[in-house]
């Protein structure tokens, strides 16, 4: 809800006017406002309102005809949203941006009464296609890698302090104030002349723009560089639909052990991964050449073959990139010398977390947006989703799913109507209250009958471990979005590192939507193993 009363005051002085951009709405329902006629009526409305604006309008929402505060519940508010939303698409315009503010307290805060300003801009809710890789970004810290992301997606070179990494930052508010799904940290794309990079990452409406021209889309997932938050980078790795790794080992430090750590996590999860070597424009060619050499090395002890791009060419490295070739590229965000190799691969490469079947997505965040609602966030593991697609939410913690509703679906800032395996996607959802959403939970068709799993048979590898895993074992399981507590079982009664075997796996609090095939990392302390579902055992629901 917003402190700035300033749009609301400034609305109301212009005033609703015949030949002006601003309309006064007390409240918008289905039953009233989408009958035959006066669907019409209100469309031809907005049209009027958008051409006197060239091409924004603002309606105001919970004030009577005169302007005067009125209020409304916040059940009120969304469903006139819901209205003005439907109106909207059939005008060819769309909601851009609400902002809303209390106007006197109930006994309770659903009591509480909205007044809120509502922005539409002209142009229909993007189209979106299915040409958008995700590329999970890894690397030690201070390695260059938000520096490296920043330049590619601006075009711009880094000043030699890290000044494009700033582009980067994720910004609590922008994450509380919107429907928007921020997981990735860096989005540009391209289209027949070229590249197409954000001005200012910083403006949300540069990443919708990116989103509305791009005919392709690369998104960059960030993870963690710092040893202590692992488990981060895991999730970040793990827990999203990725389609590529991007590993960058800096010229002047070289492969650390942080290095090797999410290079393994990287292989273990079978992701086809690149590594960059940064900062070329700091150290000599001969100090390039040797990392270059202990990259190489590096790969070859995890039984991968590298792939020099500056010696087989960018076509060699497209045809040949798998799980088992890595391409290298040398780089510098300063003198941007490597980035149009990298351009060229991002723009050619293939997408492939894509999965056929119905729609499913893992919840990553959470968050509740007034006028909005609950929303989801996460990428689309498989299938498509609609805006108004009935689903099922879970598992709850007593093993039942919720039937709920995507009223609609945001992108990079931008609505769409559409969504396919692949996106990174906000959706809000009507049916489920924030707090009962946990990350970990799963978004489903209606029609599916998905079972709660508290126990599943997996067959495991271990890693690292500095004596070895015993019966009951409790490392942190980390599978697509969920991270969570579990006990492990081995069959015989241990592993020692290096093992690989079968094993019993519970988790220790709750269940989770868990299926055969699933890949999944499991870290305690310096402890790490990677492993496979075989087998599920349901959990029997508490009504």
């Amino acid at each position: 809800m917003s402190a700035d009363r300033g749009p609301l005051r400034r609305a109301l002085e212009r005033g609703e006017r015949e030949g002006g951009s601003i309309e006064f709405k007390e409240r918008l329902t289905r039953e009233t406002h989408l009958t035959e006629g006066r669907l019409e009526s209100l469309v031809a409305q907005l049209r009027h309102r958008i051409l006197s604006g060239d091409g924004e309008a603002t309606y105001v929402v919970g004030v009577t005809d005169d302007g005067g505060i009125a209020g409304i519940s916040p059940a009120a508010f969304s469903e006139s949203m819901d209205v003005l939303s439907l109106v909207a698409d059939e005008a060819g315009a769309h909601i851009d941006d609400v902002e809303t503010w209390g106007v006197g307290a109930g006994e309770t805060d659903a009591d509480e009464g909205l007044v809120g300003v509502a922005t539409l801009n002209e142009g229909s809710v993007l189209e979106a296609d299915d040409d958008h890789i995700v590329v999970g970004t890894a690397g030690h810290v201070d390695h260059g890698k938000s520096t490296l992301v920043g330049s590619l997606v601006t075009g711009s070179p880094d000043d030699g302090q890290g000044g494009t990494r700033s582009f980067l930052d994720v910004r609590p508010h922008e994450m509380e104030r919107g429907l928007s799904a921020d997981l990735s940290y860096g989005v540009y794309g391209f289209d027949d002349e070229g590249a197409v990079r954000m001005d200012n990452p910083h403006r949300k409406s540069d990443r919708a723009r990116i989103v509305e021209e791009a005919d392709r889309l690369v998104s960059f997932v960030d993870t963690v560089g710092h040893e202590p938050w692992l488990r981060t980078t895991i999730r970040g790795i793990v827990g999203q639909k990725l389609d590529y790794g991007l590993l960058v080992v800096a010229a002047d430090d070289g492969p650390t052990k942080t290095t090797r750590e999410h290079l393994g996590i990287l292989l273990a999860t079978e992701l086809p991964t690149i590594v960059a070597v940064t900062k070329a424009d700091a150290v000599t060619d001969e100090r390039v050449e040797e990392v270059e050499r202990e990259v190489e090395e590096l790969l070859r002890n995890v039984d991968r073959t590298p792939l020099s791009v500056e010696r087989y060419g960018v076509e060699a490295a497209i045809e040949e990139i798998n799980e088992q070739v890595v391409p290298v590229v040398t780089t510098s965000a300063v003198t941007m010398s490597g980035l149009s190799v990298l351009d060229e691969l991002f723009e050619r490469l293939p997408k492939t977390g894509t999965e056929p079947g119905e729609f499913s997505m893992y919840v990553d965040r959470t968050y509740n947006v007034t006028g909005v609602g609950t929303v989801a966030s996460g990428t689309i593991r498989s299938g498509r989703i609609e805006a108004g697609d009935e689903l099922l939410a879970g598992p709850l913690a007593d093993g039942t799913f919720r039937p709920v509703e995507a009223r609609s679906i945001e992108m990079h800032y931008h609505r769409v109507e559409e969504a396919s395996a692949g996106r990174i996607v906000g959706i809000a959802l009507k049916g489920i209250d924030e707090p009962e959403l946990e990350r970990g939970m799963v978004l489903l068709p209606r029609s599916a009958e998905p079972a709660a799993v508290r126990e599943f048979e997996a067959d495991v590898m271990v890693l690292n471990h500095p004596t070895r895993i015993d019966d009951g074992y409790e490392p942190v399981v980390h599978l697509e979005t969920v991270s969570e507590t579990a006990s492990i079982h081995p069959e015989g009664g241990q592993l020692l590192p290096g093992d690989t075997g079968t094993a019993r796996i519970r988790f220790k609090f709750r269940p989770y939507a868990v299926e055969e095939g699933q890949r999944f990392v499991f870290r305690e302390g310096s402890s790490k193993g990677v492993g496979t579902v075989t087998g599920v055992t349901e959990t029997e629901t508490t009504e």
